[in-house]
């Protein structure tokens, strides 16, 4: 069998999950060539387990600071460059696509007949979830954006759907109890702007993820440069993370059993979902800005345990290897079964 792989590169949750799936499907006999877009080429990094990958421009998002810049978001994307991209792309080939919610490489499949995986967070918003924000015309909306024949969704908790547990690889070190150490990751915030919020609280060294070149520390702040080793072995050591609500980093933070203060940003119907579900199973606090509050509370707040997801890669690698034949349900159904990972009953 042979795949073709579209990965949506605007968030690194996307790619992560790619990372995590590569190897299973060498295991599993798949031959997979790689499609990446929503980000600029030169702006990708660590792609080794890729190889040969195409870029294409697709569709993003532009931020200003927490909150999505709809204006230029809608100036800044292309859509006639991305219909031409869609009618060129060439899928002889492959026996199947797998889109991981990357618009160029769905589309492509539905237009000229081929099959198609759909494998993303983004897919559990077709089903109903406890929040306020996923409503009938959002769910058109991820249909639309990247349709798939076959949709696999993603989340903490199945809510008596077809959904999937996280999809990220196993810690890449051991979690250890850093009682005064918190990890901030705010990328499209002023690094300045969060180190006036945090300074104060001198009990605490923050480490902030940011666009710099070389490490800074000063006091309780120290600054590092985005390093995905460098962030991984902080979140290990640390016993909090401050960050968005994008899915990939929060799974990551429970994995670790590291308590979460995350900031949804606006206008972002996926990461305000994100952040009423985390809450609801009773797995983070969600805040509106650095002044909240519910900060001091929360840096007071003990640590809870890490938590083992189970190898849903392996399971759906399989499954595809297989001719995705066997009902996505029953995959679902054993995955959970297997899964030692329990959050608050939804």
């Amino acid at each position: 069998m042979k795949v073709l792989y579209g990965v949506q590169a605007t968030g690194n949750g996307h790619i992560t999950r790619a990372r995590v799936m590569a190897p299973a499907l060498e295991r599993a006999g798949v031959k997979v060539d790689y499609l990446f877009s929503g980000r600029e080429p030169e702006a990708l990094f660590n792609m080794e387990p890729f190889g040969d990958y195409q870029c294409r421009q697709g569709l993003t998002f532009y931020m200003d600071g927490s909150k999505v810049a709809k204006w230029r978001t809608l100036v800044g994307n292309n859509p006639a460059k991305l219909v031409k991209d869609i009618f060129a792309l060439d899928l002889d080939a492959y026996d199947l696509v797998i889109t991981d919610f990357e618009p160029v490489t769905a589309w492509a499949a539905k237009l000229k007949g081929v099959p198609s995986v759909g494998i993303a967070h983004q897919y559990a918003f077709l089903h109903k979830l406890p929040d306020s924000k996923m409503g009938f015309f959002f769910r058109n909306q991820i249909k639309s954006f990247a349709p798939a024949k076959l949709a696999v969704g993603i989340h903490w908790h199945h809510f008596d759907h077809a959904i999937c547990p996280p999809l990220i690889q196993p810690p890449l070190f051991k979690p250890v109890k850093g009682e005064s150490k918190v990890v901030v990751y705010l990328p499209h915030d002023d690094a300045q702007t969060i180190e006036l919020a945090l300074s104060s609280y001198v009990d605490h060294d923050f480490y902030i993820y940011t666009a710099i070149e070389q490490p800074s520390d000063r006091d309780n702040i120290h600054l590092r440069p985005f390093s995905r080793e460098g962030f991984h072995k902080d979140l290990a050591e640390c016993s909090g993370v401050i960050c968005n609500s994008g899915f990939g980093l929060l799974s990551e933070a429970i994995q670790y059993g590291k308590k979460i203060l995350t900031i949804p940003q606006k206008g972002q119907a996926e990461q305000e979902s994100n952040a009423e579900v985390l809450a609801h199973l009773g797995l983070g606090v969600v805040i509106n800005d650095l002044n909240s509050t519910r900060l001091v509370d929360w840096l007071e707040l003990p640590m809870p345990e890490p938590q083992e997801f189970p190898d849903l890669a392996t399971a759906l690698a399989q499954w595809i290897a297989a001719g995705c034949h066997q009902p996505i349900e029953t995959i679902v159904d054993d995955i959970w079964k297997s899964s030692a990972f329990i959050a608050t009953s939804a």
